[in-house]
């Protein structure tokens, strides 16, 4: 039983490091952190952006196996902690970090498929196809937009259930 579940722990671990090599690779092969640098210009800490995606990623990692850890929240409210304002506090609290973590979330989403869509070489490929010659910043804002205008549809009607 013993050697089962280290033979578990080894494939499990073996199988993760693969997984978040494939992502790492995706995201440097893109070049998508030095893109944020430039544009950002902070170009000499390109090596903190590239650090800061790396402890995301870990810390994302470790809150969805390790569940308990991250239920802070459920610490505040069975102790009343902020006295009895607690649910209203960290009820707002909660709501804006979410906001917050999605914004960013779907900016690093949307700028990893528009680099490799570019990467790809698909927008002026298929703007040359059918004869678009001006508007394409239009275009690419109409899709973002309509993107956009989906998610909250999808989100606030709660069609997710």
């Amino acid at each position: 039983m013993f050697l089962r579940q280290i033979l578990l722990s080894v494939i499990g671990a073996s199988a993760g490091l693969i997984v978040s090599a494939g992502v790492f690779t995706v995201l440097i092969s893109v070049g998508l952190i030095p893109r944020f640098a430039g544009k950002m210009h902070v170009a000499k800490k390109v090596f903190v952006l590239e650090e800061m995606v790396i402890f995301g990623t870990l810390t994302g990692s470790f809150f969805s196996v390790f569940k308990e850890w991250g239920m802070v929240g459920r610490m505040v409210r069975t102790h009343a902690l902020l006295g009895t304002a607690t649910e209203g506090v960290w009820n707002f609290a909660g709501t804006f970090f979410q906001i917050v973590f999605g914004l960013f979330a779907g900016i690093f989403v949307g700028c990893l498929a528009l680099a490799i869509a570019e990467m790809l070489n698909t927008i002026p490929i298929f703007a040359r196809r059918i004869g678009f010659r001006h508007g394409l910043g239009v275009a690419i804002l109409s899709v973002a937009l309509g993107k956009l205008t989906g998610s909250v549809i999808y989100f606030t009607q709660r069609v997710f259930l």
